[in-house]
């Protein structure tokens, strides 16, 4: 079979400046880092609190290969699970103040895991309808029938909760933090209305894990839900610097995960070196609130500045700051120009985000330096007023 049609198609993500050009990163993780051996601001990576090259993550992922090695080799229920997979989850449930935790191989893979156990063929899924990817691929492998409602909009979820079948299974889902828009989800009135009409709620608190609640505790904390919302997906790959997905919730729910979650049952468990790292991130989150108040401390300080210039970020109210654009080849042209000034932030265009939405998504952390804040700010001005953007 002839893949002349593959060509076609990456010449016609070309051709609509839709095409991600991924580039190769030759340093650590941090608010600095190096690609094409020029070294740039970082204002791209997830790396919220600094945690991706810190000195107590590398020595205790050091220290358990020392004692451990590398990898299970196994999948959990076989001969996956180490002593560590274990101090893991207890740390998390306890940082959590959730009943149970189950943890996977990425925030994506829990997804994908949690919702096809908890909700199949014949059931209903209520879903935002800017949720993200692997909440909506973890809808389709459920088979269940999703239910879009309107974005951040508890009013639309309870009017189709209220015309749906009484007698069918529900669940609502939604993101936390939304990783585009850096907006919240009101989960105090999405929690009211999902129990009222007697469906399940989970939330996925991928860009809330170190980010909201006290010492970054999450949504379920920052809304003081704990034991009403029935899991709380997160993941390690981003405030916690290393990699990794998580579930808490119920002790019911995790326990069934343990049995019928795909991703858990099919797939080799964490890295001995990732599970210790994480260790270590809880450790640090648990002894000090500090740096998540050096997140928004950083974040409230660029997106004030980048607000008082003229540009537009949109509804957020988070660390996450899009700087709304619109046209894909304007979002490339100034995050191209924007890496000529020694600043990495790429361009967000579709199908990540809808077409006419293109943007510069500029990503803060608690290790960005003032002197740091101030040169991009500079930066970015620069790019806006020879774009014309401002």
């Amino acid at each position: 079979m002839s893949l002349n049609w593959l060509e076609d198609q990456v010449k016609s993500l070309k051709e609509q400046n839709l095409y991600n050009n991924i580039l190769t990163i030759e340093s650590p993780i941090g608010p600095e880092i190096v690609i094409n051996s020029k070294k740039l601001l970082n204002f791209c990576s997830n790396n919220y609190l600094g945690l991706a090259n810190n000195p107590k993550l590398k020595a205790a992922a050091i220290s358990a290969i020392k004692k451990y090695g590398i990898g299970p080799a196994a999948v959990r229920t076989i001969a996956g699970t180490t002593v560590l997979h274990k101090k893991l989850e207890e740390a998390l449930a306890k940082f959590k103040k959730a009943e149970a935790v189950i943890t996977f191989q990425s925030g994506f893979a829990a997804n994908t895991a949690v919702i096809p156990a908890l909700i199949g063929e014949g059931d209903l899924i209520f879903s935002d309808e800017l949720n993200h990817a692997s909440i909506i691929d973890g809808c389709r492998l459920s088979k269940a029938e999703v239910i879009r409602y309107a974005h951040i909009n508890p009013a639309d979820l309870e009017a189709k909760l209220k015309s749906a079948d009484k007698k069918v299974k529900k669940m609502v889902i939604t993101d936390g933090v939304f990783s585009m828009d850096g907006d919240i989800a009101p989960l105090d009135e999405i929690y009211k209305v999902s129990s009222k009409y007697g469906a399940m709620l989970m939330v996925d608190d991928a860009h809330g894990e170190g980010v909201l609640g006290e010492s970054g505790r999450g949504i379920v904390d920052h809304f003081k839900l704990h034991g009403k919302v029935d899991v709380e997906v997160g993941t390690m790959s981003k405030a916690f610097g290393v990699v990794g997905g998580v579930a808490a919730g119920k002790k019911e729910i995790i326990e069934w995960l343990t049995q019928r979650a795909r991703p858990f049952l099919f797939s080799s468990a964490m890295t001995i070196p990732d599970v210790a790292a994480c260790i270590a991130s809880v450790k640090i989150l648990e002894r000090s609130g500090s740096l998540v108040k050096k997140l928004w401390t950083n974040a409230d300080y660029l997106r004030a500045g980048l607000k008082k210039m003229g540009f537009d970020t949109g509804t957020s109210i988070t660390p996450i700051i899009p700087l709304m654009l619109g046209e894909s080849k304007l979002a490339q042209d100034f995050s191209h120009e924007l890496f000529a000034e020694g600043l990495f932030a790429k361009a967000i265009v579709y199908p990540t985000v809808a077409q006419g939405k293109a943007r510069i998504r500029i990503m803060n952390s608690a290790g960005h330096s003032k002197v740091q804040l101030d040169k991009a700010l500079k930066i970015f001005e620069k790019v806006g007023k020879k774009l014309k953007v401002i």
